[in-house]
């Protein structure tokens, strides 16, 4: 008896061990990348998973000469080397560039997808401390090097996203909105941070995002969902999956836009003075689903999440259920492919790379860690036609690549891109602590 036992009680243990190598087997994309990009990307079935597919490029940073790999006709090179998981840029106006050298607060709960994130930590190179300050470099001699590194603002907690308006420097914390007074030619914001609103933090999605409405009176911020699909409960989501619309003077904010899983990257488009975004999607439906996108964001948008994806596709995970809200799930504009971690966002005309990148977006992508195999790790352009959407057709154009190597690991990750004052493109990468500047061939 004691033996038949045992052997019922091995062969639990071997099903056991078979069930969870095979939950945890990695998904592999069985679509070409690039038919997941465009105007009208293909959505295939979802591939559900228990255990997420984990799939990240081990970290080995920048050996001594190396740099990325720009597109034909335009050169690149370090314009600040040695920053400490730098992530955000913001250019003052007299050219100085504001860095945010920041990382993750602790981590704290997530579920399963928190738990993985936070083993993916280290093994991505993020997971050390935050600095939790904004460095100001400065390139007074014009050689596309800076020159001069300030510590420009302390105080903070988990920065990222940074603006002026109405003499005020507003930085978004990972938990708060604060603002400082600025002075043009200032090294150092000495004085303490004033709370400006709280925003609710914790989960899977830390980093806040910030840009200046056009009315010269709000601001518009980013803030990302704390779960995957909401598995904690709609309560935990409260603010959050938003873009928040921040009123200073009265200290107070409205829900500008939702159902947007992890909008990171916002700016004003060029064309019509309307707030875009580059915004993260879910996980856990396979590794060719769900496509983040760029798009154009208006007051009372609602994008679908956690019920729905790319305008309508049902997430059958999501409980209770809201069919009623399918056809106001509004369509983004642009698929940029699965699981790219699409973070930076800016314009051409801040940037300015000659004609074949004159009129678009371009956009940091940090780089997927549950995608097999992997994707982003690099910067694209998005070519937009002249009414101001991407064009019909066109497809993501790499602009700066090589953050991995031959062996596919991560020599970098970019995330925030912005223009220098010549309208040359800078490129925030986390890993290789960095900045790099791609400027026109000449």
């Amino acid at each position: 008896m004691l033996k038949h036992v045992l052997r019922v009680a091995a062969l639990l243990v071997v099903i056991a061990i078979a069930v969870v190598v095979y939950l945890a087997w990695p998904d592999t994309a069985q679509v070409p990348f690039d038919r997941v990009t465009g105007k009208r990307p293909q959505i295939v079935a979802p591939r559900e998973q228990t255990l997420p597919t984990v799939k990240v490029a081990d970290v080995v940073g920048w050996q001594g000469s190396e740099t990325p790999t720009p597109a034909a006709g335009l050169t690149v090179k370090a314009f600040a080397k040695n920053l400490d998981h730098p992530r955000w840029l913001y250019r003052l106006p007299n050219g100085d560039v504001l860095v945010a050298e920041t990382n993750s607060p602790p981590r704290k709960g997530g579920g399963i997808q928190g738990w993985v994130m936070g083993l993916l930590l280290g093994k991505a190179g993020a997971g050390v401390p935050s600095a939790n300050r904004i460095t100001l470099l400065r390139d007074a001699d014009g050689d596309g090097v800076a020159e001069q590194r300030h510590v420009f603002m302390t105080g903070l907690n988990s920065p990222t996203g940074m603006a002026l308006l109405g003499g005020q420097l507003y930085v978004a914390n990972t938990d708060s909105v604060v603002r400082a007074p600025y002075t043009e030619g200032a090294t150092q914001i000495a004085a303490k941070p004033e709370l400006v609103v709280k925003l609710n933090g914790g989960g899977n999605h830390w980093a806040r995002t910030l840009v200046a409405a056009p009315d010269g009176r709000t601001l518009f911020v980013g803030v990302g969902s704390s779960s995957n699909i909401a598995e904690n409960g709609l309560d935990a989501e409260k603010y959050r999956a938003n873009i928040l619309e921040v009123y200073p003077e009265q200290k107070t904010f409205r829900v500008y836009a939702s159902g947007l899983r992890n909008p990171q990257g916002m700016a004003i488009s060029p064309f019509n003075k309307q707030l875009w975004t580059v915004v993260n999607e879910r996980d856990m439906l396979g590794s060719d689903l769900a496509p983040d996108y760029l798009t154009q964001v208006e007051l009372g948008d609602q994008f679908g999440w956690p019920w729905f994806y790319w305008g309508g596709y049902p997430d059958t995970r999501v409980e209770p259920a809201r069919p009623d809200l399918q056809q106001y799930s509004k369509r983004p504009d642009y698929a940029l492919g699965p699981h790219v971690a699409a973070l930076g966002l800016t314009f051409a005309g801040d940037v300015k790379l000659g004609d074949r990148f004159a009129q678009g977006a371009f956009i940091g992508e940090h780089g997927s860690w549950n995608r097999k195999p992997v994707s982003g790790y690099k910067v694209v352009f998005v070519p937009f036609a002249a009414r101001g959407f991407p064009a019909d057709g066109a497809k993501p154009i790499d602009v700066l690549s090589g953050f991995l190597n031959a062996d596919g690991k991560a020599r970098g990750r970019p995330v925030g891109v912005i223009g220098d004052r010549t309208g040359a493109l800078l490129v925030a990468d986390d890993v290789g602590n960095t900045i790099w500047r791609v400027a026109g061939g000449k």
